[in-house]
């Protein structure tokens, strides 16, 4: 876990990690909710086999630009160097926002990962690590400590070194369960599907009938009995304003008015019926797709 204040020792390492292939990342902002947020730590791991957080460097960079931009150049901007965030966007943000390249965000694949194979609460850090990585007791009370400070407590630096390995192992356990979900389809074993996919089919318009009629009684009880919150569930309202015009009318003032309002219009199967031969007199863009559907072959058979 070295804890580097040195402006060559960090321009050393930052070096050294150009010539690695994927790096694990994170960071901790000085007022983040402030005008004047500004990076604090850059913590960075290079090997996710390491569980001790000696391969894990907390780069001291608070009011230090220029090791920031070196950073930014060498490392964020480098395509060939594949950088690993939990919440990307957030540390991206101070770390060459849209010059970055090869960023790979754990948030994002946990949310890609159907919620049958990842049952999780939330995609929280803490979560993630907890429920698929088994790390136990972990504190996050030192997320929101001032990190202006210097110098940083030992508590702060044990919780900044620590995430860099959370990351590391939550991203390894993803990429397996973002293989699992994703199967190649060539090799799929179709028998199991087609058993597994009618059986679930049945339970889900079950469970679904239930869910949307639940919903509805829940809805219209809160109502009458003027209720806007329950322990569990938050009743909003808003009005939606639909505002319909004739279209000749609205050509007829485009024309008149000299509006520019030029944008293409999806002519639907009515719309084309209607035109007749007329669509020919018009230079239409056709896309043309294909899409799949399952029935059940009694279903097919009765129809």
């Amino acid at each position: 876990m070295p804890y580097l204040t040195d402006t060559r020792e960090i321009s050393d390492i930052v070096s050294k990690y150009t010539k690695a292939t994927t790096l694990w990342i994170d960071t901790e902002v000085a007022e983040f909710n402030s005008r004047n947020a500004r990076l604090s730590l850059i913590q960075v791991l290079d090997n996710p086999d390491d569980m001790s957080g000696d391969r894990v460097y907390l780069l001291d960079v608070l009011d230090k630009p220029s090791l920031v931009a070196d950073f930014v150049e060498q490392i964020m901007v480098n395509p060939h160097i594949e950088k690993v965030f939990h919440n990307a966007s957030f540390d991206v943000k101070y770390l060459g926002s849209k010059q970055a390249k090869n960023i790979t965000c754990t948030l994002e694949i946990a949310k890609k990962i159907p919620y049958y194979i990842l049952p999780v609460p939330n995609y929280q850090l803490q979560t993630l690590a907890t429920l698929l990585c088994n790390f136990n007791n972990i504190d996050k009370q030192e997320q929101g400590s001032n990190w202006a400070q210097r110098p940083l407590t030992e508590e702060q630096i044990e919780y900044a070194y620590l995430d860099c390995i959370y990351l590391a192992q939550i991203h390894r356990r993803l990429l397996e369960l973002q293989a699992e979900s994703n199967p190649d389809p060539a090799i799929e074993d179709i028998t199991f599907l087609n058993a597994r996919f009618s059986q679930i089919e049945a339970q889900w318009k079950l469970l679904n009938s239930e869910y949307e009629h639940l919903q509805e009684r829940l809805k219209k009880a809160m109502q009458a009995q003027d209720i806007s919150e329950t322990t569990l569930y938050k009743l909003t309202s808003y009005d939606r304003k639909v505002v319909k015009v004739q279209f000749s009318q609205l050509t007829d003032l485009v024309q008149t008015q000299g509006i520019n309002l030029d944008f293409p219009v999806t002519l639907t199967q009515k719309l084309q019926k209607d035109l007749g031969e007329n669509l020919e007199q018009l230079s239409v863009d056709i896309e043309q797709s294909t899409s799949s559907r399952l029935t059940l072959k009694n279903q097919e058979n009765n129809s």
